[in-house]
């Protein structure tokens, strides 16, 4: 079992720390700019200490997880001093592995999830994409992600970055499409529960369908072009979401032709 520390008190780290201690590993510190950040961690951990400083010279950790957000990254890693043998990995989901280029054992430890503090996802079931330039911290991080995730693959950086975009248009602009949709019929007075069977099914096919692409429904596919325009009449005066129907019914129909 390892000696962690976590550089980063955010939602990842929140539920990673928590799991990674759960599996038997010792979390011994949580860094945070924001001391009472890396304090709200540490409440969550056995006998961990928060701290603000970015110097681990004296730390006992061997792996220094970095999760923080990528714009926030590489201004921590300068600041960074960290034992000479520690590994450090990093969770983004598109900065390269060359960005931790000035440490000696660099890694990728990331987890293909999407993470808020107040609901608790089921690690076993997180997909982690391992990636590092020596064998030795490849195994290292390789061994710790099976020690929470039941998924664990070797993922180049350029990988991870298609990955990451694919997960966008999976999870945030899926999410926010359902955000529209409740905005829409709780506008004219109406319940979003009424729609919550359908999201139910929608995607209940399309995750057991070999493609989501072959039980899409709807009037771009069936080319219903009576529905379309007054659909687009309704959306007049919102013309942001107005421009997102256009958009995706073109999407369809063009995914249709091929």
């Amino acid at each position: 079992m390892s000696n962690i520390n976590f550089i980063g008190a955010g939602n990842v780290a929140w539920h990673l720390a928590q799991a990674l201690e759960d599996a038997g590993h010792t979390i011994v510190e949580v860094y945070s700019r924001n001391m009472a950040h890396a304090a709200a961690l540490a409440r969550q951990l056995y006998d961990v200490q928060p701290v603000n400083s970015l110097d681990f010279t004296g730390s006992r950790a061997e792996i220094f997880i970095l999760a923080v957000p990528d714009g926030a990254g590489l201004a921590v890693l300068k600041d960074t001093i960290l034992p000479p043998s520690a590994i450090i990995c990093h969770t983004s989901g598109t900065l390269p592995l060359s960005v931790l280029k000035d440490f000696t054992n660099r890694g990728v430890f990331y987890p293909l999830q999407t993470f808020s503090k107040n609901r608790k996802p089921d690690m076993s079931r997180v997909p982690f994409c391992i990636e590092s330039d020596s064998e030795l911290t490849e195994n290292t991080l390789v061994a710790l992600a099976q020690s929470i995730s039941k998924t664990v693959y070797l993922v180049s950086s350029d990988e991870r970055k298609v990955l990451h975009v694919g997960a966008v248009f999976a999870c945030n602009f899926t999410n926010h499409l359902l955000a529209l949709a409740k905005g829409l019929v709780e506008a004219e007075d109406l319940e979003f529960d009424l729609l919550k069977p359908l999201i139910e099914e929608t995607f209940a096919k399309a995750l057991a369908a070999a493609n989501p692409a072959d039980v899409q429904t709807g009037p771009a596919i069936r080319g219903d072009e009576q529905t379309i325009q007054a659909h687009l009449k309704y959306l007049k005066n919102i013309p942001l979401q107005q421009k997102i129907y256009q958009l995706l019914t073109e999407s369809i129909r063009r995914a249709e032709k091929q």
